[in-house]
């Protein structure tokens, strides 16, 4: 009998700054790992003759069949070696072993062990003519054929999942799916590069999530190899000042990357959207797939929320009929598999939701699909509302009964859900200077703090260079539910300028409970974004500004899922810097990738909010 193994690793980044697949539950190989299970490394026959490092975990029970779990990864399948097996267990591998599945991970084609070139999301071909047309969907087919052909212990299905990059090869592997793929988990998927996910949102560029992965993992790889991606040592592990002290964005390669990292360069060559970007587009071929899906995105997941959110929208409307059931739960990137999920930063949850999600929802999906288990019963949308701080079951996501509430900014700092009256000043300003910008967290340390995306807001409210607008005390709960549109009418003094847009949660002044630090005041961040100006009109259009001339920009925060409660208020901050999250913009129409330390300058930028020209948030809001 043939008995392979495999070594699970994260979903992402280990190496080099996210999350490694080492979670919460301790197990790995001295809980008796190697007792249950055999690991054999093989390398699979692509169609091109290219092979693929791959690793198998078979259960020793051979009392029935086993149903097979793929993970395809660029982050390596470590730790390598036929007597090698992980020392700790994500939550969702520790469950799935415990549950009889075949465990395989691949390094994907042109990474750690794996022959052939690697492609940063290598776009597909649709129409392939020969066996020379390789892609991410040939080489998950090719894989999942050796599988089923070559394991004696399997029961002929197949699930694939993945977090991040992962659940990229994830999409991958349902389009144009091999027969025996009944079931696939794409989670926080990266989909649409350059609009939303990773290293650009709304054509501002992400500075420390494409700076610091490619740092390390984008240096060359000349042959196969086992070890670790280098990292840079920056020399401070404070952020804002590393990258205000390194200055313009080119001077990334002159001080650090030496011309030497091909997809830095790409990216910033690359800084508007074009058939680059177009060709990687991974929404637009989720069309007529057959899988069943479960897609599962985290509510404060700077990295890939968009690509959770779109990704199912796109294969519900594209591939209408074939089961698809959204997740979104209160967790940092993939902090569903690495963390028991019962709090983030300073809120507590009131229960272990990445425990709750494990056993209720991933685990019963698969165990349905490709071991014939009961249906469980999954709803359209399993979403977790952050401020109610509970699990709700929805049809449809957003939610059926919502209505639309605009949110407007008033005079005197004041926000409401009417229009503002005509009289006085019709207009707020601040001074934007790119050598102090507002920073985006008050977190010390390198890469960034998962909690930031609920961060309490109070150091960038205090700041001059950010304005603040909020309701009266709520007299009942505001429940939002789904995406978020800003619609205001600005100026800058400039011929470009960011605009960063906040929704925030303001807790009463005395606040008792059980959350991690005590919450008075706290003001919660509850969805914030950024524009940049030059792409109001759409990414593949940067237009300059007139300056001081008043001019309409629009655009989407992503989706929120959160009660307001009674006794709180809704705050709405602006500004035009978030350091070093996003880069800093000089006020200047120009290609910033090649901007210098002179076309930095300081920017009066002022937002409206009168009759004539308001400025506003649309929400949907969901009746009690």
């Amino acid at each position: 009998m043939r008995t392979l193994h495999t070594v699970l690793v994260s979903a992402v980044l280990a190496a080099s700054c996210t999350l490694s697949e080492r979670g919460p539950t301790g197990e790995g190989a001295d809980s008796g790992l190697a007792a249950t299970h055999t690991k054999q490394e093989v390398m699979i026959p692509m169609r091109d003759g290219v092979e693929l490092f791959t690793s198998i975990l078979v259960p020793k029970d051979d009392s029935e069949p086993h149903p097979i779990l793929l993970r395809r990864t660029p982050y390596s399948c470590r730790p390598y070696g036929a007597d090698a097996f992980p020392e700790q267990l994500s939550l969702q591998m520790a469950r799935h072993l415990r549950e009889g599945y075949i465990m395989v991970c691949q390094d994907v084609r042109g990474r750690y062990r794996s022959e052939g070139e690697y492609a940063n999301v290598r776009p597909y071909i649709p129409a392939k003519e020969g066996p020379e047309d390789v892609d991410e969907t040939t080489d998950t087919w090719d894989t999942v054929d050796w599988l089923v052909k070559n394991l004696d212990e399997d029961n002929g299905k197949v699930g694939i999942s993945g977090i991040s990059y992962p659940g990229f090869y994830t999409w991958m592997g349902t389009i144009d799916a091999h027969p025996a793929v009944a079931a696939t988990s794409p989670q926080a998927p990266v989909s649409k590069w350059m609009a939303g996910d990773d290293f650009f949102h709304n054509g501002a560029f992400l500075l420390p999530h494409a700076f610091n992965f490619y740092s390390s993992f984008g240096w060359p790889r000349p042959a196969p190899k086992s070890e670790p991606d280098q990292r840079l040592d920056k020399g401070t592990p404070d952020e804002y000042r590393f990258f205000l002290e390194m200055g313009p964005l080119a001077n990334a390669n002159e001080k650090y990357l030496h011309n030497q990292v091909a997809f830095w360069d790409t990216l910033t060559a690359n800084g508007q959207w074009n058939d680059f970007w177009a060709a990687r587009n991974v929404l637009q071929h989720l069309e007529e797939l057959r899988p069943a899906t479960l897609v599962v995105g985290g509510w404060f997941d700077t990295e890939n929320l968009f690509g959770a959110l779109n990704s199912y929208a796109a294969k519900e409307t594209q591939s209408p009929g074939v089961h698809n059931t959204l997740v979104m739960g209160p967790w940092y990137h993939g902090g569903w598999n690495s963390s028991r999920g019962d709090s983030l930063g300073a809120i507590g949850w009131g229960s272990a939701t990445s425990v709750f999600y494990t056993d209720s929802i991933e685990g019963p999906f698969f165990d349905h699909w490709l071991k014939g288990a009961p249906d469980p019963g999954l709803p359209e949308a399993y979403v977790f509302d952050t401020g109610a701080r509970t699990w709700n079951r929805f049809d449809a996501w957003p939610p059926e009964g919502t209505v639309d509430a605009t949110l407007y900014l008033q005079p005197g700092g004041a926000l409401g859900f009417g229009p503002p009256a005509a009289a006085g000043r019709e207009y707020d300003e601040y001074v934007h200077d790119p050598s102090n910008p507002v920073p985006y967290t008050q977190f010390i340390g390198e890469w960034y703090d998962r909690a930031f995306m609920l961060e309490d807001q109070r150091f960038a409210s205090r700041r001059p260079d950010v304005l603040d607008y909020a309701t009266p005390v709520l007299e009942e709960d505001v429940t939002v539910a789904g995406p978020i549109r800003v619609s205001f009418t600005v100026s800058t003094s400039g011929t470009d300028a960011d605009w960063v847009v906040k929704l925030v949660d303001v807790f009463p002044d005395s606040v008792s409970g059980g959350d991690p630090v005590p919450l008075s005041g706290y003001q919660m961040l509850v969805r914030g974004d950024v524009l940049r100006g030059k792409f109001r009109n759409g990414l593949d259009r940067p237009e300059a500004f007139r300056p001081g001339v008043p001019t309409s920009v629009a655009f989407t925060l992503q989706d929120a899922f959160h009660t307001f409660r009674k006794g709180h208020r809704i705050m709405v901050q602006v500004q035009s810097s978030w350091f070093p999250m996003v880069d800093r913009n000089p006020g200047k129409f120009m290609d910033i990738f090649q901007a210098t330390e002179a076309d930095f300058r300081s920017t009066t930028q002022r937002v409206y909010r009168s009759a004539a020209r308001p400025s506003s948030l649309t929400v949907k809001r969901l009746g009690p």
